[in-house]
């Protein structure tokens, strides 16, 4: 296997996390990394969590329909044994997987695996997000990526829900969802927001 960053001819375990807001094009980056993987004829194999079937029950999607196959997965156990002799692993929306996900990331690296993990690092709240912050501390490589604000065309720093709720997981799109740079959630969160302009 070869290093995607340096080019050493061996296979080389690794994290690398790719977090943001919604619409920051997190799971486009991890579809972009696993398309190079196949082109070099690495093995590879993506896992999501079973309760994501937004746009398609089997494959992750992206927001701009760019697609590739998948698992869906109950449990981040269940990439350990799925994962086995695997170069390359990718893990789409893993803020909803439990958190044994960073001991599962790590095991699989140690074992020589490159993975790649998407996720949310913060819920519509602003509060980091299910094992994202845990898997960001352990990752060889970290890239944040950013929405545009809606309501101001500043970099997005948080996905805000624009629909009645308080459950922390909530599936949605652009209908129940926006991003908004920090000053413009803050007006939206303290009521000065209403309505955009």
């Amino acid at each position: 296997m070869t290093d995607y960053l340096t080019g050493e001819p061996q296979r080389r375990g690794r994290i690398e996390v790719v977090c943001g807001s919604m619409f920051s094009g997190k799971t486009e980056e991890l579809i972009r990394r696993m398309r190079r993987a196949e082109f070099a004829r690495q093995s590879v194999e993506i896992f999501k969590p079973a309760i994501d079937t937004r746009y398609s029950p089997d494959d992750v999607v992206s927001h701009d329909r760019h697609s590739i196959r998948s698992t869906p997965i109950d449990t981040s156990a269940q990439i350990l044994l799925l994962a086995e002799g695997i170069d390359v692993v990718g893990i789409d929306e893993a803020q909803f997987f439990d958190d044994g996900l960073p001991d599962v990331c790590n095991q699989l690296a140690n074992k020589g695996t490159r993975v790649i993990v998407a996720g949310l690092d913060m819920d519509f709240k602003g509060v980091p997000f299910g094992p994202i912050p845990a898997l960001c501390a352990i990752a060889d490589d970290v890239t944040k990526v950013h929405a545009i604000c809606v309501r101001c065309g500043a970099l997005a720093y948080v996905s805000h829900r624009t629909v009645a709720g308080d459950k922390r997981v909530m599936l949605g799109e652009a209908m129940e969802y926006e991003p908004l740079c920090r000053e413009c959630y803050i007006k939206a969160t303290s009521g000065e927001g209403h309505g955009k302009p």
